[in-house]
């Protein structure tokens, strides 16, 4: 069995792995890094940020602690620094694994180029065609900037130029308030850039739940960013170092840089989709649950087809493909797909919020804990925050919201509940270590039966 792979990141890299681990012969084509965006430009580095910005802040309140440790300063050239040598490492390390397996990486840009068969134009502009018996095509995102925003990569920029700052702005206009504007928002805020977030629903992470949303706003806030809903961006000028974006109540901002986060795009064009014949839909790759698309023998995957456009997400897809390409029977679901936040505090969620369930007509039963009545939370003073679970009527988890500390850890317990369809009764069942912050997730699944023990 001959596999091609065409994008190196999260999807196309596990992808070539797990072939190769499966026996097949493969080929990864990938035009620039391995590891793709969540590598090189996404979550790596995006959390190293993070990780800085979080390192700060237990200094600036180790006193709280009983540890005296005087003034915090941030060097930025050394955090942007470790962000570059984590990536390095890490990019490092997938090659290791790819060579180690003996995967054929090709530099270049791939397309279809007819049925099992894909053209590649290598980086010294040689062209070859390669025939395989299945092809996965997994070319990934890029950000959207749309033109009226006028973005020029310099003063009006997308989370891409975001990592590769070399010097802080003094202040930032984040359009969008979804994951990528909200973190970007807090780091930037706590290296000491005045940060405005303008989002155009009513409320920022519109698509998850309602209390996790009010809760990580109060945060933002209260970290000194002013915080923009229902408010639509009109137009955008970039003269003389600083950006004017007017807004639809006719007040005008102005700060050092824009940053749009409102989306990203699947790179789709110039891959051979359409001589192919691959049916498409508002620009997304159809394919079944085994993630094969109209096409016998090519497979899609990531952000180029329809679910969430998460790395952990592509990786399963990858799995999925490659095991039905072998001739195992797998099966894709998204029912369960753990979906976090890396602000402080840490957002996760799976499943249904109470809000979608709620749409849907789910007579639903809501378990709730809040941070503030553990022993643990108390001891790491970090009391903001609470454990959300969600059942249907029969009494199964059907989603779980969490806002805290470590619950993008801690989430996938819920997912495993989520994904098998246990009761609450069945998690609620499971012992959990004291005093640790996942007692609130057995305190949340007692509450929905009223018998949370430390609830008040």
């Amino acid at each position: 069995m001959k596999v091609i792979v065409i994008g190196g990141g999260p999807g196309g890299y596990v992808a070539a792995l797990k072939a190769a681990i499966l026996g097949a012969e493969t080929i990864l084509v990938e035009k620039d890094q391995v590891g793709g965006t969540c590598l090189n430009r996404g979550c790596i580095p995006t959390k190293s940020f993070l990780q800085s910005a979080d390192c700060l802040n237990q200094v600036v309140n180790a006193g709280r602690f009983g540890v005296m440790s005087g003034t915090a300063v941030m060097d930025y050239a050394i955090v942007l620094e470790r962000k570059n040598q984590l990536v390095k490492q890490l990019v490092g390390g997938v090659g290791f694994l790819l060579k180690k397996r003996g995967v054929k990486v090709i530099r270049g840009i791939g397309k279809l180029a007819g049925e099992r068969s894909v053209s590649v134009v290598t980086e010294d502009g040689n062209e070859q065609t390669l025939t395989a018996d299945a092809v996965i095509l997994a070319t990934g995102s890029k950000p959207v900037a749309a033109d009226a925003f006028h973005y020029d990569g310099i003063h009006v920029i997308t989370s891409d130029e975001a990592l590769r700052l070399e010097k802080l702005p003094d202040s930032m206009v984040i359009l969008g308030g979804g994951v990528i504007g909200c973190e970007f928002g807090q780091f930037f805020r706590k290296m000491g850039c005045k940060v405005t977030i303008v989002e155009l629903a009513g409320r920022i992470l519109p698509m998850e739940d309602t209390d996790a949303s009010t809760l990580l706003a109060k945060a933002l806030k209260k970290d000194g960013i002013d915080i923009l809903t229902g408010t639509k961006v009109d137009a955008v000028t970039a003269c003389g170092g600083t950006v004017s974006v007017l807004l639809s109540d006719g007040k005008t901002l102005e700060a050092e840089k824009m940053l749009v986060s409102i989306g990203r795009k699947p790179l789709t064009e110039g891959i051979g989709l359409e001589e192919a014949g691959l049916a498409i839909k508002k620009g997304k790759i159809l394919v079944d649950e085994k993630m094969q698309t109209s096409v016998d023998g090519c497979y899609a995957i990531g952000d180029i087809v329809d679910s969430p456009a998460l790395a952990h997400v592509a990786s399963r897809e990858a799995v999925v493909a490659v095991e039905n390409i072998m001739g195992r029977d797998s099966v894709m679901t998204y029912h369960a797909v753990p979906r976090c936040v890396y602000t402080h505090p840490e957002i996760a969620c799976v499943g249904m919020t109470e809000d979608r369930a709620k749409e849907k007509g789910i007579a639903c039963q809501i378990g709730r804990f809040n941070m503030a009545g553990l022993g643990k939370a108390m001891v790491m003073g970090e009391t903001s925050g609470f454990v959300k679970v969600i059942a249907d009527e029969a009494s199964c988890l059907i989603g779980a919201v969490m806002a805290g500390p470590h619950v993008t850890d801690m989430v996938s317990e819920l997912a495993v509940a989520v994904q098998l369809g246990l009761s609450v009764r069945q998690l609620g069942s499971v012992i959990h270590p004291h005093p640790t912050i996942a007692e609130a997730v057995m305190e949340a699944v007692h509450d929905i039966g009223g018998e949370a023990v430390h609830s008040f």
